[in-house]
Protein backbone atom coordinates (compact mmCIF):
# COMPACT_ATOMS: atom_id res chain seq x y z
CA UNK A 1 0.00 0.00 0.00
CA UNK A 2 0.99 3.43 -1.04
CA UNK A 3 1.77 6.05 1.68
CA UNK A 4 -1.08 8.95 1.51
CA UNK A 5 0.41 12.06 -0.09
CA UNK A 6 -1.27 13.92 3.11
CA UNK A 7 1.62 11.84 5.23
CA UNK A 8 4.43 12.83 2.52
CA UNK A 9 3.37 16.46 2.86
CA UNK A 10 3.95 16.35 7.04
CA UNK A 11 6.95 14.30 6.56
CA UNK A 12 8.55 16.72 4.19
CA UNK A 13 7.75 19.99 6.64
CA UNK A 14 8.64 18.24 9.20
CA UNK A 15 12.00 17.53 8.37
CA UNK A 16 11.90 20.33 6.55
CA UNK A 17 11.93 22.49 10.22
CA UNK A 18 14.20 20.31 11.38
CA UNK A 19 16.40 21.25 9.25
CA UNK A 20 15.80 25.27 9.84
CA UNK A 21 15.90 24.88 13.08
CA UNK A 22 19.67 23.23 13.06
CA UNK A 23 20.82 25.57 9.97
CA UNK A 24 19.92 28.10 12.67
CA UNK A 25 21.63 26.65 15.66
CA UNK A 26 24.85 26.08 13.21
CA UNK A 27 24.88 29.41 11.95
CA UNK A 28 24.69 31.02 15.80
CA UNK A 29 26.98 28.71 17.09
CA UNK A 30 29.11 29.34 13.51
CA UNK A 31 29.02 32.49 14.31
CA UNK A 32 30.23 33.18 17.67
CA UNK A 33 33.13 31.12 16.48
CA UNK A 34 34.05 33.12 13.52
CA UNK A 35 34.27 36.08 16.18
CA UNK A 36 36.34 34.77 18.08
CA UNK A 37 38.74 33.95 15.23
CA UNK A 38 38.41 37.01 13.52
CA UNK A 39 39.80 38.29 17.34
CA UNK A 40 42.98 36.41 17.20
CA UNK A 41 43.21 37.01 13.36
CA UNK A 42 43.42 40.65 14.22
CA UNK A 43 46.12 40.08 17.22
CA UNK A 44 48.17 37.96 14.62
CA UNK A 45 48.03 40.93 11.83
CA UNK A 46 48.80 43.91 14.90
CA UNK A 47 51.83 41.17 15.81
CA UNK A 48 52.89 41.21 12.50
CA UNK A 49 52.63 44.81 12.11
CA UNK A 50 54.58 45.21 15.51
CA UNK A 51 57.58 43.44 14.46
CA UNK A 52 57.56 44.32 11.16
CA UNK A 53 57.39 40.94 9.67
CA UNK A 54 55.14 39.19 7.33
CA UNK A 55 55.61 35.01 8.40
CA UNK A 56 56.16 33.69 12.15
CA UNK A 57 56.83 30.07 12.87
CA UNK A 58 55.90 29.03 16.16
CA UNK A 59 55.90 25.29 17.63
CA UNK A 60 51.92 25.44 16.88
CA UNK A 61 52.49 26.36 13.19
CA UNK A 62 53.07 28.95 11.13
CA UNK A 63 51.16 32.18 10.13
CA UNK A 64 51.61 34.36 8.04
CA UNK A 65 49.97 37.98 6.42
CA UNK A 66 49.44 38.58 2.52
CA UNK A 67 47.53 41.46 0.84
CA UNK A 68 44.07 40.44 -0.32
CA UNK A 69 42.61 42.98 -3.04
CA UNK A 70 39.45 42.93 -4.83
CA UNK A 71 38.27 44.81 -7.24
CA UNK A 72 34.85 46.31 -8.35
CA UNK A 73 33.13 48.42 -10.35
CA UNK A 74 30.61 51.18 -9.30
CA UNK A 75 29.88 52.62 -13.08
CA UNK A 76 29.29 49.65 -15.09
CA UNK A 77 28.70 51.29 -18.37
CA UNK A 78 32.04 52.89 -18.59
CA UNK A 79 33.55 49.37 -17.21
CA UNK A 80 31.96 47.92 -19.68
CA UNK A 81 32.86 50.51 -22.94
CA UNK A 82 36.78 50.10 -21.05
CA UNK A 83 36.68 46.40 -21.89
CA UNK A 84 35.47 46.32 -24.94
CA UNK A 85 37.53 49.43 -26.59
CA UNK A 86 40.65 47.80 -24.59
CA UNK A 87 39.82 43.61 -25.64
CA UNK A 88 40.11 42.50 -21.92
CA UNK A 89 37.16 40.02 -21.94
CA UNK A 90 38.63 38.08 -19.30
CA UNK A 91 38.05 40.91 -17.03
CA UNK A 92 34.26 39.17 -16.98
CA UNK A 93 33.96 35.97 -15.08
CA UNK A 94 32.29 32.65 -16.95
CA UNK A 95 28.80 32.49 -16.27
CA UNK A 96 25.70 33.77 -17.57
CA UNK A 97 22.54 35.46 -15.78
CA UNK A 98 20.28 33.09 -15.70
CA UNK A 99 17.34 35.77 -15.83
CA UNK A 100 18.43 37.64 -19.05
CA UNK A 101 19.14 34.41 -20.76
CA UNK A 102 15.85 33.12 -19.96
CA UNK A 103 13.85 36.57 -20.92
CA UNK A 104 16.18 36.45 -23.91
CA UNK A 105 15.33 32.81 -24.95
CA UNK A 106 11.67 33.54 -23.76
CA UNK A 107 11.39 36.60 -26.25
CA UNK A 108 13.45 35.24 -29.05
CA UNK A 109 12.83 31.28 -29.07
CA UNK A 110 14.18 31.17 -32.71
CA UNK A 111 17.49 32.63 -31.21
CA UNK A 112 19.66 30.40 -29.58
CA UNK A 113 23.93 30.60 -29.31
CA UNK A 114 25.81 28.46 -30.41
CA UNK A 115 26.87 26.20 -26.90
CA UNK A 116 24.16 27.03 -24.68
CA UNK A 117 23.05 24.24 -22.22
CA UNK A 118 19.91 23.85 -20.76
CA UNK A 119 18.68 22.37 -17.83
CA UNK A 120 15.48 21.96 -16.54
CA UNK A 121 13.94 19.59 -14.16
CA UNK A 122 10.66 19.44 -12.05
CA UNK A 123 10.77 20.75 -8.28
CA UNK A 124 8.08 20.41 -5.17
CA UNK A 125 7.19 23.37 -3.10
CA UNK A 126 5.79 22.37 -0.21
CA UNK A 127 3.76 25.42 2.34
CA UNK A 128 1.75 24.61 5.93
CA UNK A 129 -2.25 24.79 5.23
Amino acid sequence: MAVSVDKLVKAYTKIRDKRSELTSKYKEEEGKLREQQDKVKLALLEYCKEHEVDSVRTASGLFYRTVKQRYWTSDWESMHNFIMENKVPQFFEKRLNQTHVRQFIEENPDLIPLGLNVDSEYAISVRKK
